[in-house]
């Protein structure tokens, strides 16, 4: 139930109902799109972010909290393993155990390499798993990759790398059949035809699900298909540093146990980098939809030994993230809400965006509505505005919402929220990282050879905005297509001479560029302990 100070508004909200969903929003031009994104969204905030001074993107910038990681000492010096004596020797070292890692080990497995996943939490602990909505694929007679192209192309502001999202959008038919062949139960038809529903940025229904537990059905079927293909996980294990070869290629990784903190080596003819977002650093003090290992480990990685960022300056913010309650604050609320017919409506009940525009422009607008037009919801942790769940039963009948969207109804329902009754209150929370390393379309850094990238860890599939949909697509296709090219380049490669001279050079380069820092990374893992005050 919600305190008596919501009432109020809560009231004009349902007077407000009937009236709401037969209104059609009008959809933004180009330029006020552009206006307000400029004026309201945290990207543009220039004072939240950093010139890098080191490393191969020295000159651009990216957000305050991940220059000082990128721009920090290794946890270790270069002395302070044994090479010569490897703890694992494989042909495929995967780091990361979400979608895109498991995917590219069972693909990396079918082509014959001696492949390894190591993972600083559990397989399957990753963003993944937090993924409800669905997937895209442009696999109805309606519907074709080229315009899936347009509308992905469109929605990331024309800046994604073509060749990049052109594989995306053709793979995404066979990347649903391979998913489907593993055993993942999507939503159907009785005649056994797909349910696809609209997204943000979509012009046409391509969105296939598992009711809204989509991520975290794709993630139980990889974790099955890992496991019976009896590929070694290593769980429990960071990977702190990559370590080249003397001829400069990715040959494997610097490990660190978790719990006993002893370090390992890894030694590998290639690398994927498979570690997934920065949710957990908490840039500009949003909260997160991300799972806990959220931290940028994979940018840090990379980076050292000397890879190329693309777009690190831009972040995705989720334009309905949990406001309330706070024991939900920053938790995911799935953009299929509002494909079901939810929409935003602010303190007064009025609606004042299109619930399917792009996932920037959705979430400006709510920032605009809470701060220079005070029309937001003060909840005793920030602000809201209401995202309408009742509209989906008067719109799709009684029973859609839990047929359809079963997460969302119990997620609130332990708070004494019943959405089918209620609407919910919302703000936009930290939920994915759109840039990242730089990679060439068969999934290798463009400078580092040997060192491949998928899932969340890539910069350039999106360009500089994401549609719903498009990152459990991208973690299939180029977790996939990581796997596939991993395990062939291995089959030409002679591993030379193992080295962590990159350490020092960076080093040098820090002291040289006249950083002073005490930060050690990559992170691994966020600290909310209360810091005790000076």
């Amino acid at each position: 139930m919600y305190a008596d100070k919501f009432q109020k508004s809560i009231a004009a909200v349902e007077a407000a109902r009937e009236q709401n969903i037969a209104y059609e929003p009008q959809r933004m031009t180009a330029q006020e799109k552009v206006d307000l994104l400029a004026a309201y969204h945290p990207d543009y905030r220039k004072d939240e972010f950093a010139e890098l001074k080191v490393g191969p993107n020295k000159g651009e910038k990216v957000p305050t909290e991940l220059a000082e990681v990128l721009q920090a000492h290794s946890r270790i010096t270069a002395d302070s393993v044994d090479l010569t004596q490897p703890d694992y020797d494989v042909d495929v070292l995967v780091i990361g155990a979400g979608g895109a890692g498991t995917s590219a080990a069972i693909e990396a497995h079918e082509a014959g390499a001696n492949v390894m996943i190591v993972t600083k939490l559990r397989m399957g602990d990753a963003n993944t798993m937090m993924a409800e909505g669905g997937i895209q694929a442009a696999d109805k007679p309606n519907d074709s990759p080229a315009i899936h192209f347009v509308d992905a192309f469109g929605g990331g502001h024309f800046a994604a790398k073509r060749e990049l999202l052109s594989k995306l959008v053709c793979d995404a038919p066979e990347a649903i059949q391979w998913l489907s062949s593993l055993g993942v139960e999507f939503d159907k038809e009785a005649d056994g035809t797909m349910v696809t529903t609209h997204g943000g940025g979509t012009s046409r229904k391509r969105m296939h699900a598992c009711k809204d537990y989509s991520g975290a059905e794709i993630m139980r079927t990889l974790r099955d298909e890992v496991l019976n293909r009896q590929i070694p996980v290593v769980d429990f294990t960071s990977a702190i540093e990559l370590i080249l070869d003397e001829n400069g290629n990715a040959a494997g990784a610097v490990l660190l146990n978790m719990e006993t903190k002893d370090l390992l080596v890894a030694k590998a003819k290639t690398v994927i980098i498979a570690t997934g977002g920065a949710g957990r650093m908490h840039y500009q003090g949003f909260p997160t939809s991300n799972h806990y290992g959220a931290t940028a480990d994979g940018l840090v990685l990379g980076y050292r030994v000397g890879a190329k960022l693309l777009y690190a300056d831009t972040l995705q913010y989720h334009p309905t993230g949990a406001a309330y309650p706070e024991q939900i604050f920053g938790a995911l609320v799935t953009e299929k809400v509002r494909s079901l017919g939810a929409k935003l409506v602010n303190m007064d009940g009025t609606v004042f965006v299109h619930p399917l525009e792009t996932r920037d422009v959705c979430a400006a607008a709510i920032i605009r509505e809470c701060n220079d037009r005070g029309n937001g919801i003060e909840t005793g942790n920030g602000m809201g505005v209401w995202l309408d769940t009742p509209m989906i039963e008067k719109i799709g009948g009684e029973g859609t919402i839990e047929r359809r969207i079963p997460a969302m109804m119990r997620m609130f329902g332990k708070y004494g929220i019943d959405i089918r009754k209620e609407p919910i209150l919302v703000y936009p929370t930290l939920h994915y990282q759109n840039g990242g390393l730089d990679i060439t379309p068969d999934g290798m850094t463009t400078n580092v050879k040997n060192l491949f990238v998928a899932g969340e860890a890539v910069g350039g599939i999106h360009g500089r905005n994401r549609l719903m949909g498009n990152s459990l697509l991208d973690i299939i296709v180029f977790g996939r297509n990581a796997g596939q090219s991993a395990a062939v380049a291995a089959k030409d490669t002679t591993v030379g001479q193992l080295t962590l001279n990159h350490i020092d050079r960076f080093e040098d380069e820090l002291a040289a560029a006249g950083v002073s820092t005490d930060m050690v990374s990559p992170k691994l893992l966020p600290n909310y302990t209360k810091q005790a005050s000076i």
